[in-house]
């Protein structure tokens, strides 16, 4: 047998078992420990393996990075009175938006990765083991002594409406470049990045710049108008930035009361290196600038009419489904917003932050000649 055939069977191994040490597959293929090397030198340099554990490049995961909560949702049984006492059902689970994104991704069938940061409490250690349970690569968490885990305090209205939310998050400040530095493994082995502004300034510029070097996939989430303060203004290397009509008032310092401001908007966002965004408009639906087919303005798609249950983690299954379409290398975004949509309706109508319902076939019926 040629040395060609002895390397594509071992091409075959790796893929059925990524785990396998160099000595099975030696003796599997009665091979020398350092033809086993050669071999997989060779995939290497032809980039058929991604290097140390044999990551297959179909097999690269999306990388989450920011916050995971653990959220608290009150939501009252009767029309919310302000200054008094209002009868309320609670209840707690897990959150954060870089999570969230990453549970809706591991449901849709894309292989995900988290890179957050927990205390060492109770909170934490149940947001963690929820992860791997959904099948969301956890290894990079940065786990903090003495401190307590991020929490997301919502309150709904009786429609599932939210009226108020408060977030204790500077746990995640320790989220710093040399912190993304120290986790470089996990970084280069991700097929794109996601990331939400619960990270500093710094780390969002260093993940700016290792995307415009790497020439990888960076996907910005926006949270909240107080945390757009963390957007650099360089966005060279930023694939896509997603955030609502008042978060890019903020970015821009002005109003956008129509679609003509929200268009020129965008064209200023766009000169300070950002490739597209999109524009969540909630119950109405989403604009999105086109880059990939240089057409001038704005697109237009309204939401699906669905009845809300609540609205917790709609924005997240959006930008959950915007990436998922990205990451099958189209670069369509009206596609990839039409499949957003879908994922943020079926939230919204589930009382889960993330809908029990994804699966990985759910999206496949959206595509470019199904309108």
């Amino acid at each position: 047998m040629t040395d060609t055939s002895k390397k594509e069977q071992l091409y075959e191994l790796i893929r059925a078992n990524p785990f396998v040490s160099q000595q099975d597959l030696a003796v599997e293929l009665r091979l020398s420990r350092s033809a086993v090397a050669g071999h997989i030198a060779s995939l290497i340099r032809e980039r058929r393996l991604l290097g140390r554990a044999y990551v297959l490049p179909d097999k690269r995961p999306v990388l989450c990075i920011g916050a995971a909560n653990l959220d608290r949702k009150l939501r009252t049984l009767e029309t919310l009175q302000m200054g008094t006492s209002n009868p309320a059902y609670a209840e707690e689970v897990h959150g954060g938006v870089a999570r969230n994104i990453a549970e809706n991704l591991a449901r849709l069938g894309l292989p995900s990765a988290l890179l957050t940061a927990v205390g060492d409490d109770t909170a934490g250690h149940s947001l963690l083991q929820q992860a791997e349970t959904a099948g969301i690569d956890t290894r990079g968490t940065l786990r903090l002594n003495n401190t307590y885990s991020g929490t997301y305090t919502a309150v709904l209205d009786e429609r599932g409406e939210m009226v108020l939310a408060l977030a204790d998050m500077a746990l995640y400040d320790q989220m710093t470049p040399d912190f993304l530095a120290s986790r470089t493994p996990q970084r280069g082995g991700a097929a794109m990045v996601v990331a939400d502004l619960n990270l500093p300034l710094d780390s969002v510029a260093a993940l700016l710049q290792d995307a415009q070097r790497d020439a990888l996939p960076l996907i910005i989430v926006a949270v909240s108008q107080p945390k757009m303060a963390r957007l650099p203004q360089d966005l060279h290397g930023l694939r896509l930035l997603v955030l609502n009509r008042g978060e890019l008032e903020t970015r821009v310092g002005r109003a956008l009361p129509d679609e003509a401001a929200l268009a020129q908007a965008c064209r200023d966002v766009q000169a300070q290196g950002a490739q597209d965004l999109i524009i969540t408009c909630g119950g109405e639906g989403v604009f999105h600038t086109n880059s990939h087919t240089g057409a001038e303005g704005l697109s237009w798609l309204p939401a699906p009419q669905v009845d809300v249950v609540d609205v917790t983690g709609a924005g997240d299954a959006f930008a959950a489904g915007v990436c998922w379409s990205i990451y099958q290398g189209n670069g369509d975004l009206t596609l990839a917003c039409r499949r957003g949509l879908k994922v943020a309706a079926m939230t919204l109508e589930s009382p889960d932050t993330v809908s029990p319902l994804l699966a990985a076939d759910i999206l496949d019926e959206i595509n470019e000649f199904h309108f």
